[in-house]
């Protein structure tokens, strides 16, 4: 007869349970709360603000199942909280204590920075107390977000229409950064100016010092071009000078969140989201013929730091495939953050565990990003790589001009073993002293090059180098800018779209501090203080609220009277009277008004645009494709009527199937659903019923469903999802468990 477990652990996810279970025994009994079990209410704003922030937390939708079973299996037993190790976690812990009965004082919260199994039975032996400040510092950063998407986000609906807008506290800050970086672009003009240098052997060698005195490139213009042309006539070049020295280059860091993002990013072409959701999978365990198996630390930190039992496995294996010249020094990257040093680097759980064993256990994806975050904490441990560096100086026969050439040869690749640095050998082959013949000066025309957009990567380590946001949240606010489509990407450049710089204007001019760079960076160091035990939560929201309230009250009147100052003319002529067309807001959406002859354009929601200074510029190719006969997005199907292409168009519900001979040809049919049914896979259409209410019916086996089905299926029962609205937000849903999902932390089938 099977022996009762004694002690229950709560983990967050199934995979992470199934993974634990295998390393404890049969005393222990570990469950899954599936994520958050509370948060704040859908359906009303659910702070007491002059109770001093009260929140007024409920049972998240779906959870009454997953609460009811956790109060069964621990009923009677000793039970231990073991969510991950943010500041999310911890929130997690806290409210399953108060919803399980725990006594708050106990010792009963445990960590695992990596799911191994003597760092599960080290966290088991040595419980501790729920951590109030990190608790406290994950409440503020909830209560600050609802206060600023429950006062703003319906200033938003009401001028946005139609639009599925919201004002996030880090979003809108995040917005700004790619908002103000397309603005220099649109305004930067570029600059000519001339490289100057010599060709020896189909070698180029540049000028780099005039007089002695090195100058910008873009100081050469064409005068000086043909000055210095003029100059160097009838002159001969010597090498000047020759200096050979030995050089170090110095291994990376390991992984943190932003550079795990980063890397995969540009490898991999993979987004943020994608890559943490295979960062998640490999830290809390697969499926393997070995059974579940974990492969990497903890993958939201911001910290460098490794323990010294990961330091020396790393020696010993360098030591034993490579040799000791391979055996680094590892130095911590030192930081002005306090916060995250109880986490390490995200690094394998264990090296031995090489890409070569690895690929007998798991493939694709899993097998991509762990080679990555294997390679790259090796290249951390490593000695750092040695090139002989070759400098020779020419110059002419005034030696007013200098030309330099640097070659690069390596003589050891220590951490470039593993991991590919972006310098690299660089060859020239130029004899050592006397005249350099034959040789030619050359002049190439080149322009200054604006600014670059940013891609997600780029994005991330934007966000990180000014403190926007922390290692949980990247993914999360790049996914929510896609989503609501104030950004749109083209070929990995992230670009705001119109409504996004609509939508940033708004919040600049009524809430100015919301999409501050420097204000939410301090509300971050704030939170940090929180968790560090230096400021009390309720606080940091006091003092936020008492400025905040000053921009709502001012925002609130000016609607009402109808004077919010929110008008742009644009750069479209009217095509009747030549007027310059301006940007309106209406019920449908954006579109182009003429003042004089009231002719109106419609405009895509993903239009792009730049805003500046009450002007509005679209490009012309644009409006023209959205608003010229035949340059709608086709179907690919033929009208049955007439024969006509089938397109689709928007209309007051939406979008829809119409034929483009219209208005001699009347025909339309709804657009089918974004899911295949969930019964038989076909395709299942969009009708209305005589009450005009919205349904949706399979054409292959004729089953109906009220909600919208997705090509989703839920990570608990493996149900199909459906579309869902939830505080008028698009969600997934699962009918069986009653439960949630965002989009955006969900893979397709």
């Amino acid at each position: 007869m099977q022996k009762k477990a004694k002690n229950v652990v709560i983990v967050e996810s199934p995979a992470k349970a199934k993974t634990i279970e295998k390393y404890l025994g049969a005393d222990y009994t570990v469950v899954a709360s599936k994520g958050h079990i509370r948060d704040l209410p859908q359906k009303k704003f659910g702070v007491d603000i002059e109770k001093g922030f009260n929140p007024d937390f409920e049972l998240m939708p779906g959870k009454e199942k997953v609460v009811s079973e956790l109060k069964k299996v621990t009923k009677g037993k000793k039970v231990y909280l073991a969510p991950d190790m943010d500041r999310e976690g911890e929130a997690i812990a806290w409210h399953l204590s108060h919803l399980l009965n725990l006594d708050e004082n106990e010792k009963n919260r445990i960590i695992f920075s990596e799911i191994t199994k003597n760092t599960i039975l080290e966290a088991i032996n040595s419980p501790k107390k729920i951590d109030d400040n990190k608790v406290g510092a994950q409440l503020a950063r909830r209560i600050l977000d609802r206060i600023v998407g429950y006062k703003i986000s319906p200033i938003l609906w009401r001028i946005l229409k139609n639009y599925n807008t919201s004002a996030g506290r880090v979003q809108s800050a995040a917005l700004k950064i790619l908002v103000d970086r397309e603005r220099e672009i649109f305004r930067f003009k570029p600059k000519e100016f001339y490289k100057i240098f010599l060709k020896y052997m189909e070698q180029e060698i540049p000028l780099v010092k005039i007089n002695g005195k090195k100058f910008k490139k873009e100081s050469i213009t064409e005068k000086k071009k043909n000055e210095i042309l003029k100059d160097l006539e009838n002159t001969t070049y010597s090498i000047e000078n020759v200096i050979e020295k030995e050089t170090k280059k110095n291994p990376p860091q390991p992984f943190i969140t932003s550079t795990l993002q980063q890397s995969a990013i540009s490898k991999y072409g993979w987004s943020s989201k994608k890559t943490m959701q295979i960062a998640q999978k490999l830290y809390e365990g697969v499926e393997t013929k070995d059974g579940p198996t974990a492969f990497i630390t903890y993958m939201r930190t911001d910290s460098t730091r490794i323990s010294e039992e990961a330091q020396k496995k790393a020696t010993n294996y360098l030591n034993e495939n490579f040799g000791k010249e391979y055996i680094g020094n590892f130095k911590i990257k030192k930081t002005k953050k306090k916060i995250q040093d109880a986490h390490e680097a995200i690094r394998p759980t264990d090296v031995y565990m090489d890409p070569q064993k690895a690929k007998s256990l798991i493939s694709g994806d899993l097998l991509k990003l762990y080679t990555l975050i294997w390679n790259r904490f090796m290249a951390s441990q490593s000695s750092p790589s040695k090139y002989l560096e070759k400098t020779y100086t020419i110059t002419d026969n005034s030696k007013k001009y200098i030309f330099e050439a640097t070659g690069k040869k390596r003589i050891f690749d220590g951490f470039e073993k593993f991991w590919s640095a972006s310098f690299g050998e660089k060859k020239y082959e130029l004899p050592e002293k006397g005249i350099l013949k034959p040789i030619t000066l050359n002049a190439e025309k080149d322009e200054t090059k604006p600014p670059s957009r940013y891609t997600e990567a780029s994005l991330v380590k934007e966000m990180e180098s000014k403190g926007i946001g922390r290692p949980s949240t990247y993914a999360t606010i790049i996914t929510t800018l896609l989503n609501r489509k104030y950004v749109i990407k083209q070929k990995n450049n992230l670009l705001p779209t119109l409504v996004g710089f609509v939508v940033s204007d708004l919040l600049e001019k009524n809430f100015p501090e919301i999409v501050d760079i420097s204000f939410t960076a301090k509300m971050e160091e704030e939170l940090d203080k929180v968790e560090s035990g230096e400021v009390f939560w309720k606080d940091v929201l006091k003092d936020f609220y008492s400025e905040f309230e000053k921009f709502l009250i001012e925002t609130e009147k000016k609607m009402k009277e109808k004077a919010l100052d929110f008008y742009y003319k644009s750069n479209i002529k009217c095509e009747k009277c030549k007027a310059d067309m301006e940007l309106q807001f209406g019920r449908y959406g954006l579109y182009l008004k003429c003042p004089k002859c009231d002719e109106n354009k419609g405009l895509p929601k993903d239009v792009l645009g730049v805003t500046i200074d009450k002007m509005v510029y679209i490009p012309e190719n644009t409006i023209i494709a959205s608003i010229e006969k035949g340059k709608e997005e086709k179907t690919g199907e033929k009208c049955p009527k007439c024969g006509g292409d089938l397109i689709i168009k928007s209309g007051r519900f939406g979008k829809f199937i119409a034929c483009s001979n219209y208005p001699e040809c009347k025909y339309t049919a709804p657009l089918p659903a974004r899911g295949k049914c969930p019964k038989c896979g076909n395709t299942v259409g969009k009708l209305k019923s005589k009450k005009g209410k919205i349904y949706y019916k399979c054409n292959d086996c004729g089953e109906m469903f009220w909600d919208e089905p997705s090509n989703y299926r839920c990570p608990s029962c493996n149900g199909p999802l459906f579309y869902k609205k939830k505080n008028k937000e698009e969600m997934l849903y699962c009918p069986e468990e009653k439960t949630f999902y965002k989009e955006s932390e969900l893979d397709e089938i």
